[in-house]
Order: C-alpha cells, then structure tokens, then sequence
C-alpha cells in the first residue's frame, strides 16, 4: 500500500517494541482496541469452541462501507491467498512469506468448514475454518502446523484457540463494525503463561495494522 520496505519493517518494528516494553500496563488497552462497550461483552460465533479462556481479547475497526465490500477482503484472508493486510515484510523476515492483495482476488471468495487458512508455510502457525456465514461472520480455530493439519477441540489438552470475525452493520448499513475476537486456552505448564503473555502484544500490533488494512482497502473504492 505505497509503504517501501524499510519503512515497513521500522513503523511495524517500532510498534512491536513499544508494545513489549509497555506490556502489562497497556494490556486492557490492547486487549479491546476500537471495540465498543458492547461488543467486549456481547457474544460472538464460536465462543462455544473455547468456553473457558485463560486469554483473549476483542478488537474492532468502524469501516465506511457496507458489510458486502468489506467481506470479499476477509473471506481471502491468509498465507497464499489474500494475505494478511498487515506487516507483510516484517513478516517475512522470519519467513511468512506473506504478499497481501490490494484488490478482491475471485479464486479466493469462498471458503468452507474445514478449509485450512495459513499464517506461513507448512510449519507455521494455521487454523481451519470451523464455522462460516457469508457476508456475516468467519470463525477460525488453531490447527496444528503439521500434516494433516488436524483442529483442536474444546475438550483437547493442548493449546485449543479461535480467531473470530463478525461484520455488524452500522448507519443504517451504510457501515460496518468490523469486530476480531480470540479466545486461548493452553496446558498448564512451566513458562506457558509467561510465554503468551510475551506473544499478546506481538499479536496486537500485528492484527491492529490488519484491521486498517482491510479497511483502507475496503474504504479505497467508496
């Protein structure tokens, strides 16, 4: 989106640091960034997937266009596909190999239940789709980065987590409430609640510049 690759990597750089050293001060903060009172408290498709969170957080952008121009951006959402409207080249020094789109990419606008969605290739982290309502909302939860990519469960020991979208409209549906929720639960070993709570600031920075993206995009042809 006409940033060069320098000037991604130090904004996208800067963020991350500051975002680390201010943690866990600025936690409630970053937790419920752009979100309204309401939408903190009210539920979301695939709450029921993670029904007691050791973390989470609900993050939202208002975006000026109508729920239909804004969805044709999330529904292509990740690695190989749309990309993720982020940091693309910060992302890619750690090797995410991430190219985000600036236009609405038709192979890409359907997806399904049990469709696998990347962050990174084979390894990386990935989820699949667990529920879907088009123009509406996407719910995502945390596959294991290894073939066959199988999702967690509610009932699994290990880290079970979901990635949440609900498009809610506004002005009359002239707007969108483009609302982001995660939902994390992990085995209670030595060192996992330390190392997520490390991992959360990164997170936000990253989805935070993801929530701008898809709305400048979807903004841009108003």
């Amino acid at each position: 989106m006409g940033r060069t690759r320098v000037t991604d990597v130090l904004v996208g750089g800067s963020q991350l640091l500051a975002s680390l050293l201010t943690a866990p001060v600025g936690r409630r903060r970053y937790n419920r960034w752009g979100a309204l009172d309401t939408e903190v408290t009210l539920a979301m498709p695939g709450d029921e997937l993670v029904p007691r969170p050791q973390l989470g957080y609900t993050r939202a952008v208002e975006i000026a266009a109508p729920p239909e121009r804004v969805w044709p951006w999330l529904v292509q959402l990740g690695q190989g596909r749309g990309g993720l409207y982020s940091f693309d080249r910060l992302e890619n020094l750690v090797g995410c190999d991430i190219h985000s789109a600036d236009r609405v990419l038709p192979d890409h606008q359907q997806l399904q239940v049990g469709d696998l969605v990347r962050l990174g290739p084979v390894g990386y982290p990935c989820f699949r789709v667990a529920q879907v309502e088009p123009g509406q909302s996407l719910v995502l939860v945390g596959a294991d980065p290894r073939p066959p990519h199988a999702a967690a469960s509610a009932d699994a020991l290990g880290l079970v987590a979901t990635w949440q979208w609900e498009l809610r409209p506004a002005s009359g549906g002239q707007r969108t409430r483009l609302v982001s929720r995660q939902r994390l639960s992990y085995p209670r070993r030595v060192g996992m609640h330390v190392l997520w709570h490390l991992v959360e600031p990164v997170g936000f920075v990253m989805e935070r510049q993801m929530l701008l993206g898809i709305k400048r995009r979807a903004e841009r042809g108003r």
